[in-house]
């Protein structure tokens, strides 16, 4: 029975493949983790190795199955019909456990090395395994299709999914980043009102967002990526022309940074997702431009 195995990572790609030769997944929002059963022992660890079996006991304490095994998968909270990484943090903070689904997709060990062989026969093994041993929730399977992949990633999508993970259906567990894993990853776009900025030198270091709803403009994070040093410079001057002494959102923020403008400009911006504090996730600036409709 080995120690901590190195798990496989997938490589970005803009476009799902297609054919027979691809298994397409669910990208889950969570902890990749690596699950090790050795009779009564059981372990948990993170993608880097870091034992984490108190914080997922529970999972460990579902995964009842006699001899060896090293199942690899992602602990998530789902969240309105999608996983949420932002839950499952707010979940931990808390010490509780009873919201953390485990997704297991990949047998490494089984009374022996599984990682030779190919993908859809392991799938089949951890299948079998689990179905035998009556394994419920919070451990589920990780379901797969074969085929059209980018089919899969645009219902993903429209469902707000972070994306898809395609995996060659012959290929072996490897301990690396490849290209038998790709990641195709969703990504939102929006436009939002500027309600505020953080000065730099020679222009912006971040754009403080707003969304209106209603009749009250809310807060929606802040963008600080996705700009060059001309590009920081010019916002920084059209931004200049309508500054602000007061923040004009509902609800007031500390932000004691901030240079608070009149929501004149609108941010272009792409992100990976909305926290359920309803925060922008992972955003990007992409342009600017003057609201005329005021």
């Amino acid at each position: 029975m080995p120690g901590f195995i190195k798990p496989q990572l997938a490589t970005l790609k803009t476009k799902a493949p297609k054919g027979d030769p691809w298994l397409h997944e669910i990208k889950f929002d969570g902890y990749r983790v690596q699950v090790h059963v050795n009779g009564g022992r059981r372990k948990v660890y993170t993608r880097t190795g870091l034992d984490w079996t108190k914080r997922f006991s529970t999972i460990a304490g579902a995964l009842d199955i006699p001899g060896q095994a090293i199942v690899d998968g992602e602990v998530v909270v789902v969240h309105e019909g999608r996983t949420n990484f932002s839950e499952i943090q707010a979940e931990l903070a808390t010490g509780r456990q009873n919201r953390l689904v485990f997704y297991a997709f990949d047998l490494l060990w089984r009374n022996g090395d599984l990682r030779r062989l190919p993908q859809i026969e392991r799938k089949q093994l951890l299948l079998d395994l689990l179905g035998e041993n009556d394994i419920e929730l919070p451990v589920l399977f990780s379901e797969h299709l074969v085929g059209d992949g980018q089919k899969m990633f645009e219902h993903a999508a429209k469902l707000s999914w972070e994306g898809i993970i395609s995996k060659r259906a012959d290929a072996p567990y490897r301990s690396e980043r490849n290209e038998n894993w790709l990641k195709i990853k969703a990504v939102h776009k929006g436009k939002f009102p500027v309600v505020g900025f953080v000065k730099d030198p020679s222009g912006v270091a971040a754009l403080y967002l707003g969304k209106k709803e209603g009749n009250e403009l809310v807060y929606m994070g802040k963008v600080g990526t996705g700009w060059s040093r001309t590009v920081s410079s010019q916002i920084r001057k059209q931004l200049d022309t309508v500054v602000s002494p007061k923040s004009k959102l509902t609800k007031t923020i500390k932000k004691p940074k901030a240079t608070w403008v009149e929501p004149k400009f609108f941010a272009d911006v792409e992100y990976r997702d909305i926290t359920s504090e309803g925060l922008l996730r992972a955003s990007s600036f992409k342009g600017l431009s003057w609201d005329d409709k005021s």
